[in-house]
């Protein structure tokens, strides 16, 4: 009863928020039952059949640690050994939701929910139980996209709002199933917009909202009050495991691209600006005449890519990507990212103390030169890396910020003299033995002939390391 007679609250602040200045000052109590029992119920009954469970089963190798050496007897000979039994298969479960988002039974979840599973069953609101096809996923914005087999039977589905059109404040439903209890509905509001800070994927641009998401949530559909899906949801800000208040989702029109892409293409091609930049600070924008720090200052540009040819400059502040503002680099990348190949973006840029727009064709990031993707092998500290040409469309899958060229690890195998000594995905192979490496093909060269001791330079992180092995 309580529930429902704040809800009905939350309506009557709603409806006097939008009622003319006039009618504001005339407050009265409820007159009739159904002014008390105003309810969400509708929209949930409308909205529900569209939200399911995923199931994912796993099948993991364990060691059990032998218990004879946990013995205090033989820990007083032998001390403490880490001795293992034989190994063992063991069947790992776990659960997230997912949106049906087309009648023949296309859904989204978070990468995360399916990663790494051997069998997903996706299970509706009714109960039934389909076996689902993985058809792509997207590690960088941690999306998924199942197809069901219904045998031709349309199933129910909810359709995306444009996410750009929320405001704070908006009223929104987030359904899932948390905890595996069961399907859940919590209401909220959008607790605020853009978050850009999360560090939760490459593409940071949140939606916060403080309806209840707990574990379980993840894939779930955050619901405005039309009954479209203006998010995904897929992390919560916790310190318990449980809902503080701070969820986030992923915005529609996000989730719109990468569903189409990869149920229309079956992968994922994004448009490249080949430019990079950093946050506008007060400072900054004291020097450049600006009245805020908003925007993203260019500082490199891709020789002859799209945003050089199509007359950007380093120094120049990118403001707006088609009319919508851009504060800080994961929102300019956000911004194009929901932008389809062979396209145009339109750019609001600060020059010289004057505005500019610079229209931007939209390609996809050439391949230039091939990767050579590679395994190296041999007697040598990089044996167990896979390497590849660095390139603009590498450094867009890897999320690079600078578009440098050369070779990078994107793989060690465990157990490998690369992984003994530490290699790790991402670093830069700048030289062997004091020689430039500026390809797959100088590298292997370069290790073919050494045999005396080996000194490697790599960056990681912006740093450069330098390893001596004898």
């Amino acid at each position: 009863m309580r529930a429902t007679v704040l809800m009905a609250g939350v309506f009557l602040v709603s409806a006097l928020l939008v009622a003319p200045a006039q009618a504001r000052t005339e407050k009265r109590i409820p007159q009739s039952r159904a002014d008390v029992q105003m309810s969400l119920a509708p929209l949930v009954r409308q909205t529900a059949p569209a939200v399911v469970n995923i199931y994912t089963r796993k099948v993991v190798q364990t060691r059990r640690r032998l218990s004879l050496f946990d013995d205090p007897f033989f820990k007083r000979f032998f001390g403490d050994l880490d001795v293992q039994g034989p190994r063992r298969k063991r069947i790992q479960n776990s659960l997230g939701s997912g949106v049906i988002l087309r009648p023949d039974g296309i859904v989204v979840t978070n990468n995360h929910v399916i990663e790494g599973s051997d069998e997903v069953t996706v299970v509706l609101a009714d109960r039934r139980e389909f076996p689902a096809e993985l058809l792509g996923t997207d590690e960088r914005t941690d999306l998924a996209v199942l197809k069901l087999d219904t045998g031709g039977e349309p199933l129910p589905h909810l359709e995306f709002h444009d996410s750009d059109e929320l405001e704070v404040g908006d009223l929104v439903l987030a359904i899932g199933n948390p905890f595996g209890v069961g399907q859940t509905v919590t209401s909220g509001i959008v607790s605020g917009l853009a978050r850009t800070q999360v560090g939760i994927s490459d593409y940071n641009f949140f939606i916060q909202t403080d309806a209840a998401i707990n574990p379980g949530n993840s894939g779930g559909a955050l619901v405005g009050l039309d009954g479209r899906v203006v998010g995904i949801n897929t992390a919560i800000f916790s310190k318990s495991g449980g809902s503080h208040g701070i969820g986030f989702a992923i915005p529609s029109n996000m989730v719109r691209v990468v569903v189409e892409q990869i149920t229309s293409d079956g992968r994922l091609i994004r448009p490249w600006l080949g430019a990079w930049g950093e946050p506008v600070t007060v400072d900054v924008a004291d020097s450049l005449g600006l009245k805020r720090p908003a925007g993203v200052l260019i500082d490199g540009l891709w020789p002859r890519g799209p945003a050089d040819r199509a007359g950007l400059k380093v120094g120049d502040v990118v403001l707006s990507v088609n009319g919508r503002s851009v504060d800080d680099p994961q929102s300019l990348k956000f911004r194009v990212a929901t932008l389809e190949v062979g396209g145009t973006a339109t750019l609001e840029v600060w020059r010289r103390e004057r505005l500019r727009e610079v229209a931007i064709p939209l390609r996809a990031a050439p391949e230039d030169p091939p990767r050579d993707e590679s395994e190296i092998e041999g007697r040598n500290p990089l044996a167990g890396t896979t390497v590849v040409n660095l390139s603009p469309a590498v450094a867009e899958e890897l999320g690079l910020k600078a578009m440098r060229r050369g070779v990078i690890v994107v793989g060690v195998r465990r157990g490998t003299p690369a992984d003994r000594f530490d290699l790790k995905p991402g670093d830069r192979l700048l030289e062997v033995n004091g020689r430039g490496v500026e390809s797959v093909r100088k590298l292997k060269r370069l290790l073919d002939g050494t045999s005396n001791g080996w000194r490697l330079v790599i960056e990681r992180g912006g740093r450069r390391l330098s390893l001596t092995i004898r």
